[in-house]
């Protein structure tokens, strides 16, 4: 059966984690949870409440990491998946989380990521010359890396897609399948 890399931690929004691991179930693929270690990750839900300026977060469900990124190899995949939400935020500074789409990246991996996950992608230098859309927030991030932010729900350029916020998952899960199936 092939397998999918999901890379998340506690605070991943839990959306953006769910959407693509019932996607991929519906493709027949295995999606294979991975963490900072094995251990039950706890998700957030993250929404703009009464046009605040920014998103609040509440609890959100939880669910199984059951690979640590020190375990991971990426020969055992045929695409990796970064959710968003705070995850990202110190995930991109895993030295792990760094070689796994490194060497996804350069394997020919398709590479999906939605809201903040593309501060990962940022960090491990595979936006440089590309296009990509993101979560507002972090456009610096993205053009700090070299890459052009662009307004788009979703963009695809080359094995990398990406997508604004979990509103998206659905177009965003499209295109991924879409590039898997190449």
């Amino acid at each position: 059966m092939k397998k999918i890399l999901l890379i998340t931690g506690d605070g991943g929004e839990e959306l953006e984690v769910y959407y693509p691991l019932e996607r991929m179930r519906e493709e027949g693929i295995q999606v294979v949870v991975a963490s900072t270690r094995p251990k039950r990750l706890a998700l957030k839900v993250h929404e703009v409440v009464n046009e605040e300026d920014t998103y609040s977060e509440s609890p959100g469900r939880s669910i199984q990491a059951t690979l640590g990124f020190e375990d991971v190899d990426v020969s055992d995949y045929v695409g990796v998946i970064i959710p968003g939400g705070r995850a990202p935020e110190y995930l991109r500074r895993n030295p792990q989380v760094i070689r796994i789409v490194q060497e996804a990246h350069e394997d020919g991996l398709p590479i999906a990521a939605v809201c903040h996950g593309p501060m990962i992608l940022a960090e491990a230098g595979l936006l440089k010359n590309r296009s990509c859309t993101a979560v507002e927030d972090i456009i610096p991030e993205v053009e700090g890396a070299g890459g052009q932010w662009v307004a788009d729900r979703v963009s695809s350029d080359g094995q990398i897609v990406t997508a604004q916020t979990w509103e998206d998952c659905g177009p965003w899960m499209a295109e991924y399948v879409s590039l898997l199936r190449k």
